[in-house]
């Protein structure tokens, strides 16, 4: 990849700002255009998880059939 000096040293200097490698920065930026422009493939959706409300009322719920 060819980058300018000026526009390089920019790069380098949001790096160190968000404690990221250059090559890290240089890819959050590209995955960042790509996500905004619509054109990364779509993720496949993981096995929804439990939210804690969701778990406490569950185990709410047993103990009052428990208590039965």
């Amino acid at each position: 990849m060819r980058i300018d000096s000026e526009t390089m040293g920019a790069i380098e200097a949001w790096a160190e700002d968000e404690f990221r490698s250059t090559n890290g920065q240089l890819q959050w930026i590209i995955a960042e255009a790509l996500r905004k422009a619509g054109r990364l493939p779509k993720k496949k959706k993981a096995a929804s998880k439990k939210t804690k409300e969701e778990v406490d009322s569950n185990q709410i719920e047993g103990k009052k059939k428990d208590e039965e």
